[in-house]
C-alpha cells in the first residue's frame, strides 16, 4: 500500500468481502450497502457518474425491447459522489466515515505492527480464496465427470425448478457391477427395477413423501422410446400383467419407460430420475462412517449372510447391503416385509447424512461427495453437479420428521393359487395417489393459516347466477390435450352454459385448475365452481377479460389436476390413514 493509498476511507481488504454462505457451503463476495465504505473507488468530483453516461449515450432514448414507449418514468436522481449520505449545511464540516479515526490535523493514525500483519494476512487471504476458488471449480468438475446420465427424451423435464413440487423416481437395480456382488441379485439380470421409491417434495418444503413401489406388483407397462447409442430411437412395445421390475431392463426399456409406467399405474407425473446398483450402499454409507440400524430379534440369514444379534449397529458397506438384501429373516419372508427394512435403512442414511457430524466434517462430506456422484445415474435434466446440488438443497429444507415412508396399497393377486405377485389395491390405493399428486401432506405439518382458509371458504357464499348468464373463456393449462374443447361440449350441450369459448392453450402450464373473475362476476364464478366441482382455493378474485364479442368473460383454466369434464375438481385436504414411518424416528426390524 503506497502513501497516498493509507486512511482513504474507500480502502477495504478484498478478503474481508468474502463470507461463508451455510446454505450452499460456497464463499460469496458480499458488497456493503450503497453509502458505506466500499472498495470500489468513487468517481472523481466533475466526472460524469455511470448513470449520466448512460442517459446521454447515443440512441439510448429509445425504448427498450419489451417496454412501452409511454411507460412512467421516475424523475431523474443525482448523480456522482454526492449522492451518498444525508444533506447537510455547507457551514458544517464533513462528517468521518465510519470505521476510520483521524489523529490531529486531520492526519490519519499510523497503523500498529499487529495492524499491519492483519492487513498482511487478510491479502494473504484474498490470494488463497482466490486458488481455493479455482480448485473448487476444477473440482466441481471432477465431480462433474463421475455422474452418469441417461437421456430419457419427454419422460422427464428438461431442468429443476426450486419453486415448484416435484417428484423423484429413485431405482434400486439388482444389477451385479463391481467385485463381492455375486451373492445378490439374478446372476444373468440385464438390471432391473428392484427397489423403487417415488419421492414426492412438496412445493413448501415443509414435508415429503416416499412412496415405495413393490418390484412384484402386476402392472401394464406402456409403449415407450429408448434412446440407441447412435442416437436413434426404439419404440419398445407396451406388455400387460407383467411385474413392475421388468418395467426396467428387459427388451432393453431404460428408466423413461418406469418412469411412464409409475404414471399409468398412480396418474403421478414423475419429473426426474435416479438410479442405482448395490454398490451405491456400500459406498454411500462407508462414505459417512457407518448407519445405525435396530434388530427386534438375533438375525443369522444363509441366503444374505447377515449374522447381526438383536439390538443396534452401526453397519457400512457388505454388510448394509446385507441388510438392504435381506428377505427370509423378516417377517414374513417376502417383499412387502423387505421394504419396510429398507424404509427404515434410508431414514438412518437421512438422519446420518444430515448429522452434524457428516456436515461439519471435510473429510466425510468429500468421500460422501465422490461415492454419490460415482454412484449415481441421472436423467439429463438433472445431469450437472449444480443442478444435484440445487435439488439436495431442497430437500435439506424438509425436517425428518416430515419424511413419511409408505408403500402403494396392495392385495394378493387373485389370479394366483398361490401367491407371489400383488396387485393395487382398487378401494385404498386411489386416495393415496390422488393425497400425492394434490401436494398433500402424510405427516402432521402446520395447516393453512385459519384467516387464509376461511377467506378461500367465504368465496363460495353468496348468490349464484343462472347458468345461462355464465360467460366463460376456457384454456388449457396443461391437461390432456383436447380438454378445453371437451368442457365446452360439456357446459353447453349437458349445463346450459351457451356463453362459453374455447381459446387453446393457456400462457404457462399450471398444477391446479383456476376461475378468475372480477368483483362483479363472482355470481357466476360460484355457480361455476358449483358444475366444476371447484373448491374455494380455485377461485382467484381480481379482473376478467373480454370475450372476442368485447364482453367481460370469466377466465377457466384447465390445470394438471383436470380430470374430465363433468368430474369434480375438489382437492383432497387431508391424507388417508396408510401404514407409515417417518425419517426421524428408529424402528427395529422384525
Amino acid at each position: 500500500m503506497d502513501a497516498q493509498g493509507r486512511g482513504r476511507a474507500d480502502d477495504i481488504d478484498p478478503a474481508d468481502q468474502w463470507v461463508l454462505n451455510p446454505n450452499t457451503g460456497e464463499y460469496e463476495l458480499r458488497l456493503p450497502p450503497s453509502g458505506a465504505q466500499s472498495g470500489v473507488p468513487r468517481p472523481r468530483r466533475g466526472a460524469p457518474s455511470a448513470a449520466t453516461r448512460t442517459r446521454s449515450a447515443p440512441g439510448r432514448d429509445r425504448a427498450a425491447p419489451g417496454r412501452e414507449r409511454d411507460a412512467p418514468r421516475r424523475e431523474r436522481e443525482p448523480s456522482g459522489p454526492d449522492v451518498p449520505g444525508p444533506r447537510r449545511r455547507r457551514s458544517e464540516p464533513p462528517e468521518p466515515l465510519p470505521g476510520r479515526r483521524r489523529g490531529r490535523g486531520g492526519k490519519p493514525p499510523k497503523k500498529s505492527k499487529a495492524k499491519k500483519i492483519l492487513l498482511w494476512t487478510g491479502g494473504t487471504m484474498a490470494l488463497v480464496l482466490v486458488a481455493v476458488s479455482g480448485a473448487a471449480y476444477a473440482y466441481l468438475k471432477h465431480l462433474e465427470g463421475n455422474v452418469q446420465t441417461e437421456d430419457v427424451g419427454g419422460s422427464a423435464k428438461d431442468g429443476f425448478s426450486k419453486d415448484e413440487a416435484f417428484n423423484l423416481l429413485i431405482i434400486g437395480t439388482d444389477k451385479r457391477t463391481g467385485a463381492g456382488n455375486t451373492g445378490y441379485g439374478d446372476k444373468n439380470s440385464v438390471g432391473h427395477a428392484d427397489t423403487n421409491i417415488l419421492l414426492h417434495v412438496s412445493k413448501d418444503r415443509t414435508n415429503a413423501t416416499a412412496l415405495s413401489i413393490p418390484r412384484d406388483l402386476i402392472v401394464n407397462i406402456p409403449e415407450c422410446r429408448s434412446k440407441q447409442p447412435d442416437g436413434t430411437e426404439k419404440i419398445i412395445q407396451g406388455t400387460d400383467s407383467v411385474r413392475f421390475n421388468t418395467s426396467l431392463g428387459q427388451d432393453d426399456r431404460n428408466p423413461g419407460c418406469t418412469m411412464d409406467t409409475v404414471k399409468a399405474v398412480t396418474g403421478i407425473t414423475v419429473d426426474h430420475f435416479m438410479m442405482a446398483d448395490f454398490n451405491a450402499v456400500k459406498t454411500l454409507t462407508t462414505a459417512v462412517g457407518g448407519v445405525e440400524v435396530c434388530l427386534a430379534k438375533n438375525v443369522d440369514d444363509a441366503n444374505s449372510h447377515l449374522k447381526l444379534s438383536a439390538g443396534k449397529h452401526v453397519i457400512e458397506g457388505e454388510q448394509a447391503l446385507a441388510f438392504v438384501r435381506t428377505r427370509h429373516s423378516f417377517g414374513n419372508a417376502g417383499d412387502l416385509d423387505r421394504i419396510k427394512v429398507q424404509q427404515q435403512f434410508i431414514g438412518s442414511l437421512v438422519r446420518k447424512m444430515s448429522s452434524s457430524d457428516t456436515l461439519t466434517s471435510p473429510t466425510k462430506l468429500y468421500k460422501l461427495a465422490e461415492a454419490a456422484t460415482k454412484a449415481l445415474t441421472v436423467d439429463t435434466g438433472i445431469g450437472s453437479v449444480s443442478t444435484l446440488k440445487d435439488m439436495a438443497l431442497e430437500l435439506k429444507k424438509v425436517p425428518p420428521k416430515n419424511i413419511t415412508f409408505t408403500t402403494v396399497p396392495v392385495i394378493d393377486n387373485p389370479a394366483e393359487k398361490v401367491h407371489a405377485t400383488v396387485v393395487v389395491n382398487p378401494t385404498t390405493a386411489k386416495p393415496v395417489f390422488d393425497a400425492i399428486k394434490n401436494d398433500v401432506s402424510f405427516s402432521a405439518v402446520k395447516q393453512k393459516a385459519k384467516k387464509e382458509k376461511a377467506a378461500e371458504t367465504a368465496r363460495l357464499k353468496g348468490s349464484r347466477s343462472a347458468a345461462s348468464d355464465i360467460r366463460v373463456d376456457i384454456y388449457n393449462g396443461g391437461a390432456e390435450a383436447g380438454s378445453a374443447q371437451e368442457t365446452l361440449n360439456w357446459l353447453q350441450n349437458d349445463e346450459g352454459v351457451l356463453k362459453s369459448s374455447q381459446l387453446g392453450n393457456a400462457d404457462a402450464p399450471l398444477s391446479k385448475t383456476t376461475l378468475e373473475y372480477s368483483p362483479d362476476q363472482a355470481d357466476q364464478a360460484r355457480k361455476l365452481a358449483d358444475l366444476m366441482g371447484l373448491s374455494g382455493s380455485a377461485l382467484k378474485p381480481g379482473t376478467s377479460e373480454k370475450n372476442s364479442q368485447g364482453l367481460p368473460a370469466i377466465v377457466l383454466t384447465l390445470g394438471k389436476d383436470f380430470k374430465g369434464a363433468g368430474v369434480p375438481l375438489t382437492a383432497p385436504t387431508k391424507a388417508p390413514d396408510v401404514e407409515k414411518s417417518t425419517a426421524d424416528k428408529t424402528v427395529c426390524a422384525k
